[in-house]
C-alpha cells in the first residue's frame, strides 16, 4: 500500500520516513479494539533518558484551540517538555496525566517534595463517534505500554490515539513522515481528526467533491474534529525558532484542505533533539550555536511537506472501523481506490 500514497514535496525523507528518523525519537502506542472501546494511546519519547533530567526545547502554536490538552501553559513559558509526549482521546487526557505524573515519580522520587512538580503533556481529540467515550476505557496501564513498547518502528493509521479517530468523513488516525533540509532532519507526527469530506484535496489535487458524493451526498457539514501535529528535528533550534517551525504546520494542513474550522483543535508542537537543558542547576547549561534565523526556511518547507505527507500516510494506512452503536468510518481506499493513482 505504502508505495501508492501520493509524494508530496521535492524534498527527499529520511530512510523511515517517520519522525523516528530524527535521532532518539521512538514512539510506541497501545490500541483498544473491542466492540465499542475503539481508542488508544500513542506516546513520543524525545530521548531515550529521562525528560524530568534532562529537558528537549519546545514550543506549540495554537491554530484552534477547541481542544482539552494538558501542558501547553508550561511549555510556552518555559520552553522544555519533561516528559513524553502523549496523545489519547478527550476524556482520557486526565488518567493519561496522571500515568506521566506517576512515571515521572518512580524515576525521581522526589518530585513534588524536594523537587519541583512535574508538568505532564497530553494532546487529544475527540473519538467519540467510533469509540465510547464515556467508558473511560484508558487507564495508565496503557499509557505505560504504550511507553514501554516505544522503538524506532511507528505503525500508522488505526493504531493507538488514533483508533477511533475520523478524517474527511472517512477512517483517519495516525500518520507520520519526515523531510531532510538544510543538513537536518525534520520528522512529523499527526493524530488525524479533521476535515469535511467536500474539502480533503490530495498533492494539490481536490477529490472532496467526488468523495461527499460517495459518501453521504455534496451539502456541507461543519468541521467538528481535530487534528494534533508532532515535529522533531535534529536542528539546534531554541524555543523561540522551535515555535515559528510549529507554526510553518498549518501550511502542511492547509494543504490537505483544512480551514481550522470552528470546532476543530489544530495543535502543534516543536521540539528539538540537539541538546537537552538539565533539571539540576549544578549541571552546566549546553553551550551550542542556534541555526541562524536565514538557514530556517529549508526546515519550515521540510515541517510543511512533512505534515502533509503524514496526514496522507494516515488516510492510506487507515483500515475500516466498525464501533459504538454500529457507526462505521470506512478506509479512504475502500470509498475511492483510485485516490492512490493521484499525482
Amino acid at each position: 500500500m505504502a508505495a501508492s500514497i501520493p509524494r508530496i514535496g521535492a524534498l527527499a525523507a529520511g530512510p523511515l520516513d517517520s519522525i523516528a528518523d530524527v535521532a532518539g525519537v521512538t514512539v510506541g502506542h497501545c490500541t483498544l479494539a473491542q466492540d465499542a472501546v475503539q481508542t488508544g494511546v500513542t506516546v513520543i519519547r524525545p530521548h531515550g533518558g529521562d525528560p524530568y533530567r534532562d529537558k528537549v526545547p519546545a514550543a506549540a502554536t495554537v491554530l484552534n484551540g477547541f481542544g482539552k490538552s494538558v501542558g501547553l501553559v508550561q511549555v510556552e513559558e518555559l520552553g522544555v517538555l519533561e516528559t513524553p509526549v502523549a496523545l489519547t482521546n478527550t476524556f482520557a487526557v486526565g488518567a493519561v496525566a496522571q500515568a506521566q505524573i506517576r512515571a515521572a515519580v518512580a524515576a525521581n522520587p522526589e518530585i513534588g517534595r524536594a523537587l519541583p512538580t512535574v508538568n505532564p503533556l497530553v494532546f487529544e481529540c475527540n473519538d467519540g463517534y467510533l469509540n465510547d467515550i464515556q467508558r473511560m476505557a484508558v487507564e495508565s496501564r496503557h499509557y505505560e505500554a504504550a511507553l514501554a513498547g516505544a522503538s524506532h518502528e511507528v505503525a500508522q493509521g488505526a493504531v493507538g490515539a488514533g483508533r477511533g479517530m475520523s478524517a474527511f468523513g472517512v477512517k483517519g488516525g495516525i500518520g507520520t513522515a519526515s523531510r531532510l533540509a538544510g543538513g537536518h532532519c525534520v520528522g512529523a507526527l499527526v493524530l488525524a481528526n479533521f476535515g469535511t469530506p467536500e474539502s480533503l484535496t490530495v498533492a494539490g489535487r481536490l477529490l472532496g467533491p467526488e468523495l461527499a458524493q460517495r459518501l453521504a451526498g455534496p451539502d456541507a457539514q461543519p468541521e467538528k474534529g481535530s487534528i494534533i501535529m508532532i515535529l522533531a528535528t535534529d536542528a539546534p533550534l531554541d524555543a523561540r525558532q522551535l515555535r515559528r517551525l510549529s507554526l510553518r504546520a498549518g501550511a502542511g494542513l492547509a494543504r490537505t484542505g483544512s480551514v481550522f474550522g470552528h470546532g476543530s483543535g489544530d495543535l502543534a508542537l516543536a521540539f528539538s533533539t540537539a541538546y537537552t537543558v538539565p533539571h539540576d542547576a549544578a549541571r552546566p547549561m549546553p553551550a551550542l550555536a542556534m541555526l541562524h534565523e536565514s538557514r530556517l526556511d529549508p526546515l519550515f518547507r521540510a515541517a510543511a511537506d512533512s505534515v502533509e505527507q503524514a496526514i496522507l500516510h494516515a488516510l492510506w494506512h487507515a483500515e475500516t472501523v466498525t464501533g459504538r452503536d454500529g457507526h462505521c468510518r470506512r478506509a479512504l481506499l475502500d470509498v475511492m481506490p483510485e485516490a492512490d493513482k493521484t499525482a
